[in-house]
């Protein structure tokens, strides 16, 4: 090569080193899918009116580019902005973090991104996340930590923000949950017709309509049977393993001892049996125990337990959608979504 001459880029490849570092923008994508810019917005965003074809054209050569739309881009270009924010107790929860699964899915769907705060359960730290998304001009929100002892979804209504509830639900406010009463009578009704007359309930926080709902359909399918649950064999606890432990071992204490304990939450179920097994008694053969949720480990103990099914990922993606109707002017309703019972050994031993 003579030395005046400089090499040739590759072909399709940048001519400018620092070309190869930058991030992969809209036009990228549209030079390499051979389509408009506009349509590789559209596709990206599900819009109607790109073909099957093109779309998987576009979305691959997007992936293949590494590009990513950036949502405060969008919200400067558009005026409208494509993120959702929302808060949930924990995401080391499962439930949760099976139901912010499901909402990042419908997000995606209706052409959002979903961004995720952890309130820890605690009031005051909900208004902080919740500043915090609001602070990134967010859509609207979806709260999976709505309280009954809070005014704050009343307030942000009132300040005009779309607001979509998951998993809790409160009077009057648009929410998607499991039908937390059909749920508690379900647990019930197998447990009663097992023969169990003096049953404990571990009742979940006082604050969410999760515990109160499904404590409520237990012992309203209880009372009409004639064996009424007496609010000492109801005690409210945390949502995971050491609050259903405690609770557990109070509701061991009581005389006469349940036979059948009922609790709202899979994860207080496990330490309810971890209860019973250090009293040197047998889960599913001295005491029954049913939880909620149905979460994968629950099938997997060795006692598998009893649980009462929510349709966690489904709750997540329906909530997105609401949100996203909500947005678009659209009508939205709170959903229900059915209970199923799931019976093993912590209640049918063999």
């Amino acid at each position: 090569m003579p030395p005046s001459e400089s090499p040739e880029p590759a072909a399709g490849g940048p001519a400018d080193p620092a070309e190869a570092r930058r991030p992969a923008r809209l036009a990228d994508v549209a030079h390499a899918a051979g389509v408009h810019p506009t349509t590789v917005s559209r596709a990206l965003r599900g819009s109607d009116g790109v073909g099957s074809a093109t779309a998987r054209r576009v979305r691959e050569a997007a992936d293949r580019l590494g590009y990513s739309p950036h949502p405060m881009a969008t919200s400067l270009r558009t005026g409208r902005s494509t993120l959702i924010g929302v808060v949930v107790p924990r995401l080391t929860d499962i439930v949760l973090a099976t139901i912010y699964e499901g909402v990042e899915e419908g997000s995606a769907r209706a052409g959002y991104q979903a961004v995720v705060a952890n309130s820890g359960d605690d009031a005051e730290a909900q208004h902080l996340r919740v500043d915090t998304l609001l602070g990134l001009r967010v859509a609207g929100l979806i709260l999976g930590d709505a309280r009954t002892d809070s005014g704050l979804v009343a307030d942000l209504e009132a300040r005009g923000t779309e607001v979509v509830l998951v998993s809790r639900r409160l009077p009057g406010v648009t929410s998607v949950t499991c039908d937390d009463i059909n749920g508690g009578r379900l647990a019930a009704e197998h447990l009663f017709g097992l023969g169990h007359r003096t049953v404990g309930i571990i009742a979940g926080e006082p604050y969410a309509s999760t515990g109160i709902e499904r404590t409520l359909g237990f012992r309203e399918l209880y009372a009409q049977a004639g064996s009424a649950v007496p609010d000492a064999y109801a005690p409210t606890s945390r949502f995971d393993t050491r609050g259903g432990r405690e609770a557990a071992e109070y509701l061991l204490r009581l005389d006469p001892r349940p036979t059948a304990l009922f609790a709202t939450n899979d994860f207080a179920a496990i330490g309810a049996m971890g209860a019973i097994r250090d009293a040197g008694l047998r889960v599913g053969t001295d005491v029954a125990v049913v939880g909620f949720n149905d979460v994968p480990l629950a099938a997997e103990l060795p006692i598998p337990l009893t649980s009462v099914r929510s349709p966690m990922r489904e709750m997540g993606r329906i909530a997105a959608t609401t949100l996203a109707d909500a947005l678009n002017g659209r009508p939205t309703a709170s959903t229900l979504l059915p209970p199923e019972l799931r019976a093993r050994a912590s209640t049918v031993p063999g």
